[in-house]
């Protein structure tokens, strides 16, 4: 009896080669989506030998699309969004607005319509979460205030994009009317097509935001109760998939839009951190399987036939984006290494990109040149952005060593880097310089402040520090491991330096400036682990807390407390006081 395998071959084959190009890639430090890419030009019609199913494969893909979109709207945080939103959100709108202008240009140069202009520009603006994050965690930048900057500016694209996946099927017969010869006019219906796509939309959000974020919560809290982990893990696939099927069924809206916002409500519930756990394997392998889809639609000849167009679409890429975000974020007062590290992050281009050609191929708005210029677009600047990113400290440096204006960009003229002239020298004697005003840091700050223990907090966000004035808390800007920001933060005559980051290796600098400046201080730091303490004690001498060691110390104290004999118990006290 014959069976087809057609989805069997092709998960098989493209598992198989996604892993060894992967594997591959990895070992020659480049992203491993380079080689999921490479996989599916292997396995795809346009290379010879074996060719899997490219509808199946196709299917596939949506699910892969489904699942990195709910992996997104997981991970999506207003507050850390709201945190950088005076840098981020003008910057990402400037950038895409630059490179869509680029691609539109060089497409109007090669006599392509206004619709694949606009479609091919927009391919060419929004960069790859995937790989901005892998290079920020490899190089332990993403907790870093550049680092959330460069997050917080992906984040406003993707919302950008998710928009333009809405509207872009509305705007299409208008665009599409306007090639060369055809008349610009747009439809008789055009408002009405917009009006009623735009009320699906909002019809959608309004019922994800009114009984999504009620649902989805509570039945990962029911499914939570059974104790069983296949049900949580089916729960959160189900969910994903399921509100995907359902908008695009019911809203016309794309599965990007709804798994997206799928993703945002399950964001609310106490389980979010375990749903994105659990759903992680099942995230990256159909999301590998995506990029190798991907990869079977692109055309290896636009290599040595359209050599010229390749290139000019790979420098709009890399050095257009590139230096529109780093002249915006030095317009912005940031320092030079933050305008470098957004700049060298966002130069790329990823999933949404593809998704985007796809959907202009099928709305026949941009030509099959348009989409193999992305791909091959695609793989060069993912590896080009690897070596970008691994001379970015040695370029900041020998600017720095050879340029007084690299040097006055570094220490910027910035009037949050100086404590105002209100705050009273006098109480700057014994204080303590608090570094890092996240999480923690905010913790820490309302203690102090409870018990009146003067401080000055140091923080590379221009935002918060911002506030913190507004909220009359003595705060400078900076890069803390700058000797100039410690010394506004009056480090000589502080008592305490207090560093709430884990990052180990800036901690180190700060203390070695610090005691340089104050040998009496005393050190107070935070290890990520057991391992990154007993090191961090060795190197500073300083005293560094352990999360996972105060959460035993408490828990342990509360036991204590309970297990005390109740003759010894203060007279009315609880039981856990």
């Amino acid at each position: 009896m014959h069976h087809d395998v057609s989805l069997i071959s092709t998960l098989a084959a493209g598992f198989a080669l996604a892993l060894a190009l992967g594997f591959v890639a990895s070992r020659l430090k480049v992203p491993p989506l380079v080689g999921y890419l490479l996989a599916g030009v292997v396995i795809g019609p346009a290379t010879p030998g074996y060719v899997a199913d490219v509808q199946m494969a196709g299917q596939l893909a949506e699910i892969g699309v489904m699942l990195l979109m709910f992996g997104v709207g997981l991970h999506f945080s207003v507050a850390e969004l709201l945190a950088v939103r005076r840098v981020a959100v003008p910057g990402a709108i400037v950038q895409i607005a630059v490179a869509v202008a680029l691609g539109f240009a060089a497409t109007h140069a090669w006599g392509w319509s206004i619709g694949a202009g606009v479609v091919f520009g927009l391919c060419l603006s929004v960069a790859s979460t995937v790989v901005l994050l892998k290079a920020l965690e490899t190089r332990g930048l993403d907790e870093t205030v550049n680092g959330r900057i460069a997050v917080g500016w992906l984040i406003v694209e993707d919302l950008v994009m998710v928009l333009v996946l809405v509207l872009l099927p509305a705007f299409a017969p208008m665009l599409a009317a306007s090639g060369e010869g055809a008349s610009a006019a747009p439809p008789a219906n055009l408002g009405t097509t917009i009006a009623l796509t735009l009320a699906k939309v909002v019809g959608f959000i309004a019922l994800m935001l009114v009984v999504g974020r009620r649902v989805f919560p509570r039945m990962l809290w029911w499914v939570a109760r059974t104790g069983s982990r296949e049900l949580f893990t089916l729960c959160v696939v189900a969910s994903a998939v399921g509100v995907a099927y359902g908008a695009a069924r019911l809203f016309d809206v794309s599965f990007a839009l709804g798994a997206f916002f799928a993703g945002m409500m399950m964001r609310e519930s106490a389980y979010s951190h375990r749903a994105a756990d659990e759903s992680l394997p099942l995230r990256d392998a159909f999301t590998a399987l995506f990029f190798v889809s991907v990869g079977m639609l692109f055309d290896p000849a636009v290599l040595w036939t359209s050599p010229g167009k390749l290139a000019l679409t790979v420098a709009i890429i890399v050095v257009g984006k590139t230096v529109a975000a780093v002249a915006l974020v030095l317009l912005l007062r940031y320092p030079l290494s933050t305008a470098l590290t957004v700049g060298m992050g966002l130069a790329q281009i990823g999933e949404f990109s593809f998704i985007l050609a796809g959907l202009g191929m099928s709305l026949q708005l941009l030509p099959k040149e348009g989409q193999d210029l992305v791909l091959g677009a695609a793989l060069l600047s993912i590896a080009l952005n690897t070596a970008l990113f691994a001379v970015l400290e040695p370029l900041r440096d020998w600017l720095g060593e050879r340029s007084e204006l690299a040097r006055r960009l570094g220490a910027r003229d910035d009037p949050l880097a100086e404590l105002p002239t209100t705050v009273d020298a006098a109480r700057l004697t014994g204080h303590v310089v608090l570094v890092d005003h996240g999480e923690v840091g905010q913790r820490v700050a309302a203690l102090l402040h409870a018990d009146q223990v003067p401080f000055v907090v140091a923080d590379g966000n221009r935002a918060v520090v911002d506030q913190l004035r507004r909220e009359g808390v003595a705060a400078v800007a900076g890069d803390p491991t700058d000797p100039a920001v410690l010394i506004q933060a009056h480090i000589a005559r502080a008592s305490v330096l207090l560093v709430t980051g884990d990052d180990t290796l800036r901690a180190r600098r700060m203390v070695d400036i610090a005691r340089q400046l104050n040998p009496a201080i005393q050190v107070l730091l935070h290890g990520a682990s057991e391992d990154e303490a007993i090191l961090l004690r060795e190197a500073t001498q300083g005293t560094v807390c352990v999360p996972s060691a105060a959460l035993a110390d408490g828990m342990a104290a509360q036991v204590r407390s309970w297990m005390r004999p109740a003759a010894t118990r203060p007279h009315g006290a609880p039981v856990g006081s």
